[in-house]
């Protein structure tokens, strides 16, 4: 996992080119204006699910992974806590669903709070709670960017950058 702001995000452009492709989008967009919805960057490759919502409690959180992308979450307006956890502190919930590219874990982990212009990386090991509540629930406006796996989680995880 990686968090940080979005003023230093080309530190991270050597950690592969697809990922440096998904950053370099995520920075050089507008996405203020921009409505809820898919954009391909790279076919499915690479693209961005831009959303608005009420951030959730605790409580109706899910603790979820994903084995075909990683994700890169982006905090366009508002705040929200995100969860992180490893698998040895959690149990399935569902098995793995390959149509929605993600599995469900009950658990427990960690929280960060999310600001806007902040980004994280969640990587295929990483697992992750995204949309929670900073004390009560309130709109934000959230970019995703889903970046095919493929070489990278070995590449990455052979660099010992997670």
């Amino acid at each position: 996992m990686i968090y940080d702001n979005i003023k230093n995000i080309s530190k991270y452009f050597p950690l592969d080119a697809k990922i440096q492709k998904a950053l370099e989008y995520l920075s050089s967009t507008d996405f203020t204006n921009l409505d809820p919805g898919e954009y391909p960057i790279d076919g499915k490759n690479i693209y961005a699910i831009v959303s608005e919502y009420q951030t959730k409690p605790l409580t109706s959180g899910k603790w979820e992974s994903h084995k075909k992308y990683i994700d890169i979450q982006f905090i366009v307006s508002g705040i929200e806590k995100m969860g992180f956890t490893e698998s040895k502190k959690t149990i399935i919930l569902n098995e793995y669903d390959e149509d929605k590219d993600v599995t469900l874990h009950k658990g427990e982990g960690q929280f960060i709070i999310v600001e806007e212009k902040h980004f994280v990386i969640f990587f295929t090991t990483d697992i992750h709670m995204p949309s929670i509540a900073v004390n009560i629930p309130k709109p934000v406006k959230k970019v995703v960017i889903k970046v095919a796996v493929e070489d990278i989680v070995e590449k990455v995880n052979s660099d010992d950058m997670t």
